[in-house]
């Protein structure tokens, strides 16, 4: 009796994890071959989730809203969507959580056509021009309201917004002279630069083309569901940023070829050269860690509240939007 205690005291105390309530578990992600969210592919395809004893399904939708829609519709239980919805949600009344991060910064350019570019020379000068977003009310939407704002245009009425996707029908939509502006992701972006199809005039990419756009770091990328979610199944959420923590701090380590050789072919677009040209440029916006910057948090929500007048700061619980106490205790298990 004795030696079975002290084994299950030493069990217990060597920090042996509890299995998922869930083991099924159905992610829907907007765009899935951006950069945006690498750490999931990357998860996926060097089998973390497998190793949490975790049987993913992904499901890949044209934009970060798409992907929501599908959770809020209960036909998928998680998002890898950017963080700035758990805000915009919980203004609807709609309570989600983010609890693991995959990129810290936006990772997100808008450009202009070379043909339109020399008409451009503000954010003003926005006015009217057919802009293409991965899907209206992503990210990258928000990004071109953002910009609008600045240029003392209404967000909502000043440009036309057209959904693009975030692939090859993105660059075609650019060249095609479909739209005359883009706000979008990598590779696509480096894509069009390095075509010469369009000039980049807000690149959140890097610290500091994201410090000059929004004031701050801003968390992206993340695994968000609704706060039910996390209470109900926090093994399962915790197997989650386990696998999501492990991919971030593989891809730290990696180099532009190695990540090249682990997603699948697709993602380069036909060109391998791109896309580690590109992965260079977008190293620094993925999280190292998984953990959400308290003060990223609060600039996400004073940077919405600038362009929508439905999201009150005063009216928002912003600890209600994220926690970290998932990807802390995955931090001490992938150092």
């Amino acid at each position: 009796m004795r030696w079975a205690v002290l084994v299950a005291a030493l069990i217990l105390s060597s920090g042996a994890q509890a299995q998922p309530e869930k083991r099924d578990v159905h992610i829907a992600v907007g765009g899935k071959a951006a950069f945006y969210y690498l750490p999931l592919t990357i998860a996926e395809q060097l089998g973390y989730f497998k190793d949490e004893g975790l049987q993913v399904k992904i499901s890949d939708f044209a934009g970060g809203s798409a992907a929501l829609r599908a959770v809020v519709g209960g036909s998928a239980e998680v998002v890898s969507g950017a963080y700035e919805h758990t805000i915009s949600l919980q203004s609807k009344k709609q309570f989600f959580r983010a609890f693991v991060l995959q990129g810290r910064l936006p990772q997100i350019a808008f450009g202009v056509s070379s043909a339109k570019a020399g008409q451009v020379r503000s954010f003003k000068d926005l006015k009217g021009l057919k802009i293409g977003v991965s899907a209206p009310g992503s990210s990258t939407h928000n990004l071109v309201k953002q910009l609008l704002a600045k240029g003392g245009l209404d967000p909502n009425k000043d440009a036309a917004i057209v959904g693009v996707g975030v692939g090859a029908g993105a660059i075609s939509a650019m060249k095609s002279g479909q739209i005359d502006a883009i706000s979008n992701t990598d590779p696509v972006m480096t894509k069009l630069e390095l075509d010469n199809a369009v000039k980049v005039i807000a690149d959140t990419r890097t610290l500091k083309g994201t410090q000059e756009v929004w004031g701050a770091p801003l968390p992206a990328g993340c695994l968000y569901a609704p706060l039910e979610f996390t209470q109900k199944y926090p093994n399962t959420a915790q197997a989650l940023a386990n696998a999501i923590v492990r991919a971030d701090k593989w891809i730290a380590k990696a180099s532009a070829t190695e990540v090249a050789k682990v997603v699948p072919e697709t993602y380069l677009m036909g060109d391998r050269a791109l896309y580690l040209f590109s992965y260079d440029k977008v190293k620094e916006a993925i999280s190292p860690d998984g953990i959400i910057s308290d003060a990223g948090a609060k600039a996400t929500l004073k940077s919405l509240a600038a362009f929508d007048p439905n999201i009150k700061p005063a009216e928002i619980r912003l600890e209600q939007t994220y926690t970290n106490e998932f990807a802390k205790k995955a931090n001490s298990k992938h150092k």
